[in-house]
């Protein structure tokens, strides 16, 4: 049995990795990996990689998207003229990930139609808090042929977080609840403010991708008609821009009237 660990650079596929190492030893395990640009992958993520890869002393295997360097998600779905079609998954997920991902799957271990490679598990680090995520995964997988397994959703965890073994996890994870792309497509109104204070690069970025398209980023409204809100939170009551808040206490608090005080210090999720 071959495990091909979908390895995102999150802390959860980072134990979902560890896990299934320890169950099954290194030499039938593959860590999979969508590389993408630097220009909106914290360099601190790919020092993650690299450190859970060193520790369970395998190489990381890319799938990458063709000119990967260079295709931001605000780059792709400006190249193809939309942020998604209908209720599909974001553009730039499904080109710099997806498509790369069963194109890798379908050169290294391809099914013969209407069979199922029982010599295959892919391995994704969903936990019990998921069953949806992990029901429809199951099922997207098991059409093309591929069965799945959930270290951390299914069986007994030995490992909690990776700083126990010594790994720091990506200092994003002080502001954000992930390590995905900054700026994300897929993010809401929070994480945008987010963007907005720290990379205001990637939110200029985002006002003119909306332009071109002409469709917004968050559902009913655009980046550039946020900015005066935004302006107020981060200069008048000095909102800090993170999401380990959670939402309801997070707009509860830019919702108040009376200004926090204002400091000259980052705040202390700041990296």
């Amino acid at each position: 049995m071959i495990y091909i660990v979908c390895f995102s650079g999150g802390h959860s596929s980072a134990l979902s990795a560890i896990e299934t190492v320890k169950k099954v030893g290194k030499s039938d395990v593959i860590l999979l990996n969508h590389d993408i640009s630097s220009k909106v992958e914290h360099p601190d993520i790919k020092r993650f990689k690299n450190d859970v890869a060193t520790l369970l002393g395998l190489d990381i295997t890319y799938a990458n998207a063709e000119d990967w360097e260079n295709k931001t998600p605000l780059k792709v779905c400006r190249e193809i003229g939309a942020f998604k079609v209908d209720n599909g998954p974001v553009l730039c997920t499904s080109k710099l990930k997806t498509e790369p991902f069963y194109k890798w799957l379908k050169t290294n271990f391809p099914v013969k139609e209407g069979q199922v490679r029982e010599d295959i598990k892919i391995v994704y680090g969903f936990d019990k808090s998921e069953p949806h995520r992990i029901q429809r995964r199951i099922g997207v997988m098991a059409s093309l042929g591929y069965q799945t397994e959930y270290p951390l959703a299914h069986g007994t965890r030995t490992l909690e977080k990776t700083e126990e073994l010594g790994i720091q996890r990506p200092l994003t994870y002080r502001i954000y609840r992930h390590a995905n792309c900054q700026g994300c497509l897929k993010a809401g109104k929070q994480q945008w403010y987010i963007t907005y204070c720290m990379r205001p690069d990637l939110w200029e970025e985002g006002k003119d991708t909306e332009k071109e398209i002409g469709y917004s980023i968050l559902k009913g409204t655009y980046l550039e008609d946020l900015e005066d809100k935004f302006y107020d939170m981060k200069i008048k009551k000095n909102i800090c821009p993170s999401e380990k808040t959670p939402p309801a206490t997070f707009w509860a608090k830019v919702n108040n009237s009376i200004p926090e005080q204002v400091s000259m210090l980052p705040c202390e999720c700041a990296i």
